[in-house]
């Protein structure tokens, strides 16, 4: 068997022991689809009458936005996780075994790909119900999904570094709480870049959570007719959303992988 294969397999097995939580531990499953819900709904009918958005209703154009910050912090999962791991001793049982280094990142990732798609349904499901709509055709709707599912699992290699770098679950979610959010909210998700002053704006048009915003509102139909940004990142939106997947996964896999090797031969 190759090493390919092998890891492949492995991966599996590792991606299937993680879902079984699921079934086991449903707590965790109501927490994760209940945060979209809450957001969707405080966004729509709290802020939904301050915000302009010529052309289209705000509750249409928001549910991107809810999807792209969703997407960021369920990487979170993949950090908070390894993390339990590393604290019960589990990854050292791993460890012991005949599988390959990168079957365990590889499996958390691909397990947590698993909630982002239950919450984008749910996500999806709400949005239908507070007013949103896909005013494009089903498969520019499921390229849309599926640029967020990609863009989400590559935000998970990163917080699979640092789920092995950090001491416990509450340093990953403490740690995480303090990037992600200005990272969600200094972006477009909830509020168009023309209304940032001159300051914010540039930093607006080159986060990656504008681009994959943008892009997803953009395949579902959902931008309006306002004036639009200039920035080449927002122009081609989808372009720059697959330039930071390759760039974070080509950077942060190997990183990944040799902080599991370090950590688990502590």
């Amino acid at each position: 068997m190759s090493t390919m294969t092998q890891a492949v397999n492995d991966g599996w097995v590792v991606a299937q022991r993680n879902l079984i939580k699921i079934v086991r531990v449903p707590e965790i499953l109501v927490f994760v689809l209940v945060s979209p819900i809450m957001f969707v709904l405080l966004f729509a009918y709290v802020f939904g009458g301050a915000i302009d958005t010529p052309g289209v209703n705000y509750r249409e154009w928001l549910i991107a936005g809810i999807f792209g910050q969703t997407i960021v912090f369920g990487a979170t999962f993949t950090g908070a996780g390894l993390a339990e791991d590393m604290q019960k001793g589990i990854i050292d049982r791993f460890r012991s075994l005949p599988m390959s280094n990168s079957a365990v990142l590889v499996g958390r990732t691909s397990s947590d790909v698993v909630y982002n798609v239950l919450s984008l349904i749910i996500m999806a499901l709400t949005g239908l119900i507070v007013g949103w709509r896909i005013r494009e055709g089903f498969l520019d709707a499921l390229a849309g999904f599926a640029l967020l599912l990609v863009f989400g699992y590559a935000i998970s290699w990163v917080m699979a570094w640092v789920g092995l770098m950090v001491p416990s679950v509450e340093v990953i979610n403490n740690a995480s709480f303090i990037v992600i959010m200005p990272l969600t909210f200094v972006s477009n998700a909830f509020v168009p870049t023309k209304d940032f002053n001159s300051v914010l704006k540039p930093v607006v048009e080159w986060n990656p959570v504008s681009a994959v915003t943008q892009a997803s509102r953009d395949l579902f139909g959902n931008t309006g007719v306002g004036p639009g940004s200039e920035a080449w990142s927002l122009q081609h939106p989808i372009a720059y959303t697959l330039i930071w997947v390759v760039g974070i996964i080509a950077v942060f896999a190997p990183l990944a992988v040799r902080q599991y090797r370090i950590a688990a031969s502590r």
